[in-house]
């Protein structure tokens, strides 16, 4: 008995370490910020022309599906020519250090299913199908370990020279069959067990099943624990989430986060015919990316492309090393920062912070009078120089809550992206952009989703499904003084059942929506509900769409087509014809005498929004595939007409099911909770608890937490 209770000791202390692991190596990943993508293979050697011609379709890494179809034999045959001798990785690795970048990222294996090491599980490979019979990922390893880079790589969840996997579709999002994923792990095992530390591994496409997805997860953090793994592994099952190519979201983003960008926006492989531009403007465009990238609180991963002989194309080159250049000057306002504070960016340029009292602006435009305004931002300044240049300090002033800035004479101009650190004496802050303030005279604060500061990540299927969700919404709530209060939670039939962590001030407790009383939402008015229309838009995706009132007896802008009205009766299930990546949008039309609430089921396949008078109410995707899912929805609606939105997206099915009804009950559940204190100034939040991914929607749009102010 006591072996075995030091068994359950050791056990449990090393599940604990290589939790904490873990979460360091994610801290530190976050951290780096910048990291250099190679895209080479045996496309490299095409550079983007088959037979004579320029392949302009797509990117040049894809060449073989694009070029009229590329046999596996013709393809091979290329192979056969793919001799880099003038690959030095040890050159590629110090070009990235010059360029400031923490790490490199190597294509391990591309879609083409060309592996650049040596595999037992195909004879597509470096060593065995080219001339130059190495292994790239071996020296690549070796040589970032000499010259102090992380090592990452790229891999390829779908594979065209695989024959288990096909079929195969221009989407590159094809469902990965039982003896491909089988092929896949044992790929990842050789990569994450030959060649040292891999600091994140880079899945790339595919539509897996969550059970896939969470296999393969598994496997890279039991065979490296501190190995970060990519979001596009699909079903939310990653470290962190990935932008799409080359998209920079005009958001924050609470979770871990990456930009994959490349050099050229056209293609990441070699293109012999890329038109370049200059040096100078591409460097710009690409550190002004970087710094809107860490601004946001993400990381940024820079790619090139190397020619068949392994040579780095020189403007790339010269791209890198000009930003690294101005990195060894700024790199205290990228490297360890945190987001910009401020809720509105600048026109000007990008914020970022460090610590509690220091605060980067990285001037991209030379602002209006040679000034700049910090909005509502509180703490003694200590001092204002530009980064590098302590010399060159900048006169300010306040101005009630604001800091207005006035340049240094000393920057002429903006061209090279100077940076202006302040430093505060004793830390600052800045309030959120929503602050609620309860007035003296109000009876009832409600907090509810509407209202909120909405903290977002990525979640979704694959990459055709990827969409923003809400993980967390929060309040900053000012009171006229310290006071406890009762609060209530409501919810309904939607969120009944779920458990959410209520956060208050930084602590926390569970709240699980249940045993509450059940409460008659009162009919107070008429509804008259009219037809249903529809409307059709190809080649959608699950996000949002702009809403703006519909005139239903015209075309629609969104699609270009009129809306179809219907005959359906209320309270009918309906099934409506869909390709992939095809959304249907359901127009009802409803007229109410007074203000009142209403609930409504509201069915849908592979992804649902809601919205009422052009505000979103809903969004969600449907995370285990299943052939319809069911949402309740609190609608509020007003006197006179309301138009009710809703958009069904279909990925997977040949239909989607279409349901709106106000036949469910019409109750609400009303949980009371322990006292709370509250002081003057509070931040109250809810997220999920133990959320099954940390990039799941909140789903909750029916929540609500009130009080009796007085």
């Amino acid at each position: 008995m006591k072996r075995l209770y030091l068994l359950l000791i050791f056990f449990c202390t090393t599940l604990a370490s290589l939790a904490q692991q873990s979460s360091k190596a994610l801290e530190t990943w976050k951290n780096d910020k910048y990291s250099l993508f190679i895209h080479w293979g045996v496309y490299s050697v095409l550079g983007g022309v088959w037979e004579g011609k320029p392949v302009s379709r797509g990117y040049s890494e894809q060449i073989r599906a694009h070029a009229a179809g590329l046999y596996s034999d013709t393809y091979e045959n290329v192979a056969k020519t793919f001799d880099p001798k003038l690959w030095n990785p040890d050159s590629v690795a110090l070009l990235a250090k010059a360029a400031g970048m923490r790490s490199i990222v190597l294509t391990s294996k591309h879609h083409d299913g060309f592996c650049l090491f040596k595999s037992a599980y195909t004879k597509f490979n470096m060593v065995d199908a080219t001339p130059y019979h190495r292994d790239v990922v071996k020296e690549m390893a070796e040589a970032c370990q000499r010259n102090g880079l992380k090592f990452g790589l790229y891999f390829s969840v779908i594979d065209w020279h695989f024959p288990a996997a096909y079929p195969i579709s221009s989407s590159n999002s094809d469902p990965i069959p039982a003896a491909h994923h089988a092929y896949n792990k044992n790929q990842i095992r050789e990569l994450l067990t030959n060649y040292g530390p891999i600091s994140e591994l880079w899945f790339d496409m595919g539509s897996q099943t969550p059970q896939q997805s969470r296999e393969l997860r598994e496997l890279v953090h039991q065979l490296q624990p501190n190995c970060m793994v990519s979001g596009r592994l699909g079903n939310e099952a990653g470290d962190f989430c990935v932008m799409g190519d080359n998209e920079y979201p005009n958001y924050k983003i609470a979770t871990p986060w990456q930009t994959p960008a490349s050099i050229y926006d056209e293609t990441w492989g070699y293109r012999s015919w890329q038109e370049h531009g200059s040096v100078e403007d591409k460097a710009r465009e690409k550190l002004a990316s970087l710094l809107k990238v860490v601004s946001r609180g993400g990381n940024y991963l820079l790619n090139i492309g190397p020619r068949g002989d392994g040579t780095v194309v020189e403007f790339e080159r010269d791209v890198l090393l000009k930003i690294g250049k101005w990195l060894r000057q700024n790199g205290e306002a990228v490297y360890g920062t945190s987001p910009d504070p401020f809720p509105t960016p600048f026109k000007w340029g990008e914020v970022t912070a460090s610590g509690t009292n220091k605060l980067y602006l990285s001037l991209l435009q030379m602002p209006a009078s040679r000034t700049i305004t910090l909005p509502n931002v509180t703490g003694a300044v200590k001092i204002i120089h530009v980064l590098g240049q302590p010399q060159q300090t900048a006169s300010y002033k306040r101005m009630g809550n604001n800091i207005q800035i006035m340049l240094p004479a000393e920057i002429k101009s903006v061209k090279d992206v100077p940076v202006l650190m302040l430093e505060f004496a004793n830390g600052y802050s800045v309030p959120p952009a929503r602050v609620l303030t309860v007035d003296p005279t109000q009876k009832t604060v409600v907090l509810q989703h509407d209202n909120a500061e909405h903290h977002y990540s990525i979640g979704g299927v694959d990459y055709n499904t990827y969409y923003r969700t809400v993980v967390k919404d929060s309040w900053q709530i000012e009171l006229p003084k310290a006071t406890s209060i009762t609060p209530t939670v409501v919810f309904t039939e939607e969120e009944k059942g779920r458990s959410i962590d209520l956060q208050v001030n930084g602590e926390s407790q569970p709240v699980i929506l249940d045993e509450a009383e059940e409460v008659p939402i009162p009919q107070t008015g008429k509804l008259t509900w009219g037809p249903l229309y529809l409307n059709q838009v190809a080649n959608t995706g699950i996000g949002w769409t702009s809403v703006i009132p519909i005139d239903p007896s015209r075309s629609w802008l969104a699609s270009g087509k009129p809306w179809q009205a219907t005959d359906w009766k209320k309270g009918e299930t309906h099934q409506l014809p869909a390709q992939p990546s095809q959304s249907w949008f359901v127009l009802q039309e409803i007229t109410a005498d007074k203000a009142q609430p209403v609930l409504v089921d509201i069915r849908s396949g592979d992804a649902v929004g809601v919205w009422l008078n052009g505000q979103p109410l809903l969004l969600h995707n449907n995370p285990e595939k299943t052939d319809s899912t069911r949402d309740v929805v609190l609608l509020k609606v007003r006197p006179g007409t309301n138009q009710l939105l809703v958009k069904l997206y279909n990925r997977y099915h040949d239909q989607v099911p279409v349901l709106i009804s106000d036949q469910v009950p019409q109750v609400m559940y009303r949980k009371r909770l322990q006292r709370i204190k509250l002081e003057p100034s509070n931040t109250l939040s809810w997220q999920l608890h133990e959320p099954p991914t940390p990039h799941r929607d909140l789903q909750l749009p029916n929540l609500s937490l009130e009080w009796k102010a007085k």
